[in-house]
């Protein structure tokens, strides 16, 4: 059903001055898919993630976030985008939790909530609060609501960044190696609050470090290698027995 189809990403190319960073990346992403995007450092994980939601740029390549175009290539190689108010509202059906929180933090934590869907969405105030202050609830965080960032455990910041993502009702979340910017005792309730999304069916990638958890949650796992996608293979599968050399080298030195 071509209708379940989230994310379509045809080979797609991004430079950084001479160095290419992802060499012809294809990925398709099916409707309440979670998908773990694993691989070494510097292997083109992070930006490929930003290409998806316009953070970068791309140089080939084409990109469709459910069913609707946000980059193009034609046949002589020129790649173009939609127009700016185009790619803002195509972007919107995604949200993105980053590995720093980015949490704003001269607001509070519902502050922090209701930020974007009022500057964005112009959503009133009465109808976003009860929304908002249910996701607190939802990340287990809903008396931390009037707190200062400051005032937070790493873990809480990052539950907190999720809750804001979902505020603006995206639907497929992004997830940029949520746990690496955490101590090992923190990186379990942030994965709990993931695991429980993915029970609920949202579309996510992750690109993350944390294999277990890709073995456990991810329906299909991508291993990136050089800026390409040397596997991508269900979860069991690509754990029990890795097709390509390289990505069981990978696995060998990380589990």
């Amino acid at each position: 059903m071509m209708n379940s189809l989230m994310i379509r990403a045809v080979d797609v190319h991004k430079r950084f001055g001479a160095v290419e960073v992802l060499k012809g990346v294809s990925l398709d992403v099916d409707k309440g898919e979670v998908l773990a995007v694993i691989g070494p450092s510097g292997s083109g994980k992070s930006t490929f993630l930003r290409c998806l939601i316009h953070l970068e740029t791309i140089h080939r390549g084409s990109i469709e976030i459910e069913g609707e175009a946000l980059v193009t290539t034609d046949v002589q190689g020129h790649c173009s985008y939609v127009p700016e108010a185009e790619i803002r509202r195509v972007c919107r059906k995604m949200g993105m939790v980053f590995q720093h929180f980015n949490l704003f933090p001269h607001l509070t934590v519902l502050q922090n909530l209701i930020e974007a869907p009022l500057t964005v969405k112009a959503a009133r105030l009465d109808e976003i609060v009860p929304k908002a202050e249910a996701l607190l609830r939802k990340v287990g965080l809903f008396d931390k609501r009037d707190s200062y960032p400051s005032r937070l455990s790493g873990g809480q910041k990052q539950r907190v960044a999720i809750a804001r993502a979902l505020a603006m009702e995206p639907d497929i979340m992004l997830f940029d190696e949520p746990t690496s910017a955490l101590d090992p005792e923190l990186t379990g309730e942030v994965l709990s609050t993931m695991r429980a999304l993915a029970e609920e069916r949202m579309t996510m990638i992750v690109v993350t470090h944390e294999m277990a958890f890709a073995r456990e949650v991810a329906g299909r796992v991508v291993f990136m290698d050089g800026g390409t996608i040397v596997e991508a293979r269900p979860a069991r599968e690509l754990f029990a027995a890795p097709a390509h050399p390289r990505t069981r080298a990978f696995l060998e030195k990380m589990l």
